[in-house]
């Protein structure tokens, strides 16, 4: 999975095991916060109870809010890894009421909306959470995010070496520098897309399929199962 901006995961039910590269293997439980920085590749498993699905909340936080809070913070690599804070020291679903709170009211004027967004993030740093923006620079981060002007495009490597103004030799040893190759950049950019769909609207599978750059559904499935252990009609009935 990858994050193109700070992510918090908020956990409800069940357990949530992550691999993080530089930290190892973390495990969050009920009331407990993840921290993604902008950036990150991980691998995740969300474990049900024995008697309830897995259930959290996601919040993405723009680079706008992230700078008010943390702009005369000295800058640190993402490499600093995930974060989790613990629910039985900081009771991190207060902060989460307040954003759902905050982000329900639609009565509030925008510039209120804003400051009071800030007051979750202002409380993270308080604790000793560090958020960065993301390292735009980053190979891996510019090739992600020209396909996604375009999931559907039949993107090739030299379309996008020439979008850089490189050779495909030369592009290829740059996107090396991340630790991924081409294709699988593509395909595992296309699959978190098509994750993000199927949770976010209703649109049917084979849609998604297509919208995502998948010639067929059943490319798709065997392709999301394969990524991420579950297939696309399974994912609507849970949260990641």
């Amino acid at each position: 999975m990858y994050f193109h901006q700070t992510f918090l995961s908020f956990i409800h039910k069940g357990t949530k095991k992550v691999i993080c590269p530089h930290n190892g293997e973390l495990i969050g439980s009920e009331g407990d916060l993840f921290i993604f920085p902008p950036g990150s590749i991980i691998s995740l498993e969300n474990r049900p109870l024995v008697d309830a699905d897995y259930q959290a909340d996601g919040v993405s936080i723009a680079n706008a809010l992230i700078d008010a809070v943390y702009a005369d913070q000295p800058v640190t690599p993402t490499a600093t890894g995930i974060q989790v804070v613990r629910g039985k020291e900081h009771k991190p679903e207060d902060v989460l009421a307040l954003m759902k709170e905050t982000l329900a009211n639609t009565s509030l004027p925008e510039a209120l909306r804003q400051h009071r967004l800030l007051e979750p993030l202002i409380w993270l740093r308080h604790i000793g959470v560090h958020l960065s923006k993301p390292d735009t620079d980053n190979p891996l981060s510019k090739v992600r995010s020209l396909i996604e002007t375009d999931l559907s495009y039949a993107w090739r490597a030299t379309d996008v070496a020439s979008h850089f103004a490189m050779s495909e030799a030369t592009f290829r040893r740059w996107l090396a520098k991340s630790g991924h190759g081409f294709a699988k950049v593509l395909l595992h950019t296309r699959l978190e897309k098509g994750l993000a769909l199927l949770q976010s609207t209703h649109e049917p599978i084979s849609n998604v399929a297509l919208d995502c750059g998948f010639n067929t559904p059943s490319h798709f499935s065997e392709a999301f199962k394969k990524r991420f252990g579950i297939r696309p009609k399974e994912i609507r009935s849970r949260e990641v």
